[in-house]
């Protein structure tokens, strides 16, 4: 590779990251915003791919020869499932945006407990047994704390990721954007 194909590539990499730095920062500031429109999207996106996943579906399953009876019928149920829960997301986009809010506070309360025991569980074979039991408890206290208010950890998880998304995004906009160019 020449010298100016690794200074474009550069270049073009820096132009990228501060790019995806603005745009990281952008959708922090909407998440701080406009919290509950923000959910309200993202339940739509995930709305509009469960019917259109759920019409994949139901085609295998009406079009697909070589799957068999059992997994015709199986993909048309799936399929007409899919369908149903996007058109429910639709209809419902307040009560499955609050829901879907909880879901992931409570998922990742569970997964934090998990990890605290996970890493009591492997403290003996570690060389930072006093670190990784601090790990733990804290992993076990907060996944405690999500799965026993997760409306609040919600809340928090959010106001957290939106502040989160501004910072790292300003920062990788202004790294890419001033860093010094090799020679």
């Amino acid at each position: 590779m020449s010298e100016s194909t690794g200074n474009e590539l550069a270049a073009g990499t820096r132009r990228f990251v501060a790019v995806a730095g603005l745009v990281a920062a952008l959708a922090g500031i909407a998440i701080l915003v406009w919290p509950t429109h923000v959910w309200k999207v993202i339940t739509v996106i995930i709305a509009i791919y469960a019917i259109i996943a759920g019409i994949v579906y139901i085609v295998v399953g009406a079009t697909g020869k070589d799957i068999g009876v059992g997994g015709r019928i199986g993909h048309i149920l799936l399929g007409v499932l899919y369908v149903v829960a996007g058109c429910f997301a639709f209809g419902q986009l307040n009560a499955t945006a609050a829901f879907l809010a909880i879901f992931v506070a409570i998922m990742i309360g569970i997964m934090w407990v998990m990890e605290g025991f996970v890493s009591l569980f492997v403290v003996s074979k570690g060389e930072s047994s006093p670190w990784t039991i601090v790990f733990a408890i804290i992993s076990i206290l907060a996944g405690l704390t999500l799965v026993s208010s997760p409306l609040w950890g919600a809340v928090f998880l959010w106001w957290l990721l939106g502040i989160s998304l501004i910072v790292l995004g300003l920062l990788n906009a202004f790294r890419a954007l001033f860093s010094k160019k090799k020679a």
